[in-house]
């Protein structure tokens, strides 16, 4: 039986395109959101993407398919957002361990559906972990520099919340992304760890900061260099970036990040940066040709797409990442 470190120790990986962006094609109104299920909810739905895993679940599922149907080995579960502390802005907190069981779900089918038409090519579910919507570190009140919005322990308990309901729901593994605040990505992975070491289980961990903009640093003020530093206490199956910044600009990032870990590396860049009206240009054809200069280089083992990018963006990546090799690494430093 194939397992994910024996997939990528073979090849380059691919991971999905955005979830957001397909959504966004469907036009789901405000009664397709609340679906019959939350017909009478107090407060507007419309927007609560995660919430669709229950009220539009054929439409999830339809773009993982899209996705696995281009060629993507790794698909993420629609789980973004899916923490109490998220869904607390819909007053739909207590909604948490569900919607990560089902998005699971949905995902594993879509995957098991794919690996029995493509043995050769096994297709794997990364339960998602996003930031949430308060940070550990920073203060949202300029005036009061010491006031935080959340603490530590609240975001371990929700995140654990979180990874339960990913993993009944049959994730291969997690994928803790888009960090800005490098302490909320700690209490995932000791929410993660707890996990694990509470089930006598096995959970590959990926994990993907973001660099916001030219500073080369996190939203929290970390380089490329203190934000591995950070992250590498535990054994990870991968670390990356994505989101921010498009595939040009976050290479240089990359290079660094490759330079300086043994970790297997990954990258879901955006579609380019977006435009004044906040959408994103990069065709298929731009990304994949930047995209084949990361594996020229030799410095990813998992690529995939972030915001703006669809089934055609990732099967242009597809196409390119077949005629490469894997980043090579000291495989007995690499664990799960």
């Amino acid at each position: 039986m194939s397992t994910i470190h024996s997939e990528i120790a073979k090849r380059i990986l691919v991971l999905d395109g955005a979830m957001g962006t397909m959504i966004q094609e469907y036009k789901f109104t405000e009664e397709d959101f609340r679906g019959e299920q939350f017909k009478d909810h107090a407060l507007p739905l419309k927007g609560n993407n995660d919430l669709l895993s229950i009220t539009q679940p054929h439409a999830i599922a339809e773009i993982h398919r899209k996705y696995l149907a281009v060629g993507a080995d790794i698909i993420e579960t629609n789980t973004f957002s899916a923490t109490s502390i998220a869904m607390e802005d819909y007053k739909l907190e207590h909604l948490a361990y569900q919607l990560n069981y089902q998005s699971a779900k949905l995902a594993k089918a879509a995957a098991e559906e794919y690996t029995a038409k493509t043995p050769d090519k096994p297709r794997f579910v990364a339960g998602a972990l996003g930031p949430t919507n308060k940070t550990a570190s920073l203060s949202p009140d300029v005036n009061k520099p010491e006031y935080r919005a959340i603490t530590f322990d609240n975001l371990r308990k929700a995140y654990k919340e979180q990874v339960e309901g990913l993993v009944d729901g049959g994730v291969d593994m997690v994928l803790v992304e888009t960090i800005f605040d490098t302490l909320n990505a700690k209490a995932a992975l000791f929410a993660i760890d707890e996990v694990k070491e509470e089930r006598n289980i096995e959970l590959p961990i990926m994990v993907s900061g973001t660099i916001t903009d030219a500073s080369g640093r996190t939203l929290s003020g970390q380089t490329v260099e203190a934000f591995l530093i950070s992250m590498s206490h535990i054994p990870l199956l991968s670390v990356g970036f994505n989101c921010a910044l498009g595939a040009e600009q976050l290479q240089p990032y990359l290079k660094r990040l490759s330079n300086n870990t043994n970790f297997y590396t990954s990258a879901y860049p955006n579609a380019g940066l977006p435009n004044a009206f906040g959408e994103y240009d990069q065709t298929p054809e731009e990304m994949k040709a930047l995209i084949e200069g990361y594996l020229k280089d030799g410095i990813i083992n998992i690529i995939g797409g972030c915001c703006g990018t669809t089934p055609a963006h990732i099967k242009g990546i597809v196409e390119v990442a077949e005629k490469y090799k894997p980043r090579q690494i000291q495989l007995s430093v690499v664990s799960s």
